[in-house]
């Protein structure tokens, strides 16, 4: 008969189990995998005018490689870029988790036991039964009133989801100015390389030039071994040039995020002849610097954080009000069956727990002073960037204007000088030094190209604007 009874309980028992089973079911699938930004965090994220690049294909260069495309190159791949991107998501899910205390928690709890054995019943007699008992509960907690703190956590996330997204394009820009100067490194070495063996072709003529007038009398074997001398100083410069060329393409393909060994071709990148002026005033550029550079925001939000973290600080020594509801089923043998609901405002006040909350305060009210001294000091750092980058490319102007000068009285003067000794006029002295002044004109001349470039690079970046390979043009004025 027990076991008929324990047979009829089966269904109900498997009915009220179903709930349950849907409830977990939900709460591990939302745990395992699916993880909707309900509170839309991640749209702080879709200003920025750099691709997002977790989860995106990188494909390696192709054919010549121009600036933009090592940009673009280098923001989908670079580590930096990428790690930045991830611990902007993280600061946006943190803000989501501080936002998520605007809603109310609710907890489903259930069990279903079943016991058999040897008891005593009722009338104090051994018998043997099974027995089953089943309880259930639904809770609800949901936070009205906490003078505060809840704002004050949301507020503070969502100032550092602000720093972080600043952080972001901090990262972005600086690692436009790393490969800008990557690249531009590399073609300074290049055509320090093909400059130099230049200068290895031009010395072996003299030496050949030597040798032919030596060896009809004309000059003196001093002449020759004066010229060979010249000459392999030229080739060992030219074994330099050529490994500080292998040098500057592995830093740039590193920059890249590519391995070393990489191969790349770099496309072609002409200096203007006629060298642009800097027609912006330092004032406004430092005034424009002041509204746009991300590390000035960085420091903003990190300040508002911390006046954020001080609401939060205060905010531990008030009291909390809640409300709480329950819907609670409890079906054991030998026991009363309960069946109820239960609702109720639960006020918590905090008197006392060793001043650990006014020390918290305190701890709070420092540093929002120290967010306060770095926001000064940035503005600061700010200033002096834009100053040094603004005087240096005025003075990189002024040398690319003065060495192209340079450059074209060196060769001329090599010219003469070679054309002198044939004639028996000049001595190889004259020509050795000429040749060696041209030399060092043309690599004078390269330094002044790729300073120029750089320059123009860390301007931007000291403005705030260095979001492609287009602000390097804007700020050149070219």
């Amino acid at each position: 008969m027990q076991s008929d009874t324990i047979e009829r309980r089966q269904g109900p028992r498997a009915l009220r189990v179903v709930p349950f089973l849907l409830a977990a079911t939900v709460s591990t699938a939302l745990a395992d995998g699916l993880h909707p930004d309900v509170f839309q965090t991640e749209s702080h994220l879709s200003s920025l005018s750099f691709p997002d690049p977790i989860g995106q294909d990188c494909p390696a260069p192709k054919g010549a490689l121009t600036l933009s495309n090592a940009i673009d190159e280098a923001l989908c791949r670079n580590p930096a870029t990428r790690l930045a991107w991830a611990t902007a998501r993280q600061q946006a899910a943190q803000l989501g988790a501080a936002e998520s205390a605007w809603l109310p928690s609710v907890t489903a709890n259930g069990a279903d036991s079943r016991v058999a054995g040897d008891h005593l019943n009722t009338l104090n007699q051994a018998t043997s039964a099974t027995q089953t008992s089943r309880d259930a509960a639904v809770t609800l907690s949901w936070t009205l009133y906490d003078f505060g703190g809840r704002s004050g956590r949301i507020e503070s996330a969502r100032q550092l989801l602000n720093a972080a997204t600043a952080n972001l394009n901090a990262v972005s820009q600086a690692t436009i100015a790393q490969v800008a100067n990557a690249y531009y490194a590399a073609h300074a070495s290049e055509t320090a390389l093909a400059a130099a063996r230049t200068t290895e072709t031009n010395a072996a003529k003299s030496l050949e030039i030597a040798k032919t007038l030596q060896s009809g009398g004309i000059q003196t074997l001093g002449d020759v071994l004066q010229a060979e001398t010249a000459y392999q100083q030229t080739v060992i410069a030219r074994v330099d040039a050529e490994r500080a060329a292998a040098d500057a393409r592995g830093a740039l393909v590193v920059a890249l995020g590519l391995p070393a060994g990489q191969s790349v071709t770099l496309a072609p990148e002409a200096v203007p002849s006629d060298v642009p002026t800097l027609g912006a005033r330092l004032p406004d550029l430092m005034a424009e610097a002041s509204r746009q550079r991300p590390d000035l925001t960085v420091a903003l939000a990190a300040r508002d954080a911390a006046q954020a973290d001080l609401t939060v600080a205060k905010s531990a020594g008030r009291p909390t009000i809640t409300v709480g509801a329950s819907r609670s089923y409890l079906n054991t043998p030998g026991v009363v069956r309960e069946n109820y609901k239960t609702i109720g405002l639960n006020v918590s006040v905090p008197l006392f727990n060793g001043f650990g909350t006014t020390y918290g305060i305190r701890s709070a009210a420092a540093s929002v002073k120290e967010r306060e001294a770095s926001l000064e000091q940035t503005r600061l750092n700010i200033s002096l960037d834009v100053w040094n980058a603004y005087h240096d490319l005025n003075a990189a102007i002024e040398q690319l204007t003065h060495t192209a000068a340079l450059v074209k009285a060196a060769e001329a003067n090599e010219e003469v000088a070679v054309g002198r000794y044939q004639s028996g006029i000049a001595t190889i002295l004259d020509v050795v030094t000429a040749q060696s002044a041209a030399g060092t004109a043309r690599q004078t001349r390269i330094g002044a190209e790729y300073t120029w470039q750089v320059a123009r690079a860390k301007l931007a970046l000291a403005l705030g604007r260095l979001t492609s390979a287009e602000p390097l043009a804007q700020v050149g004025l070219r």
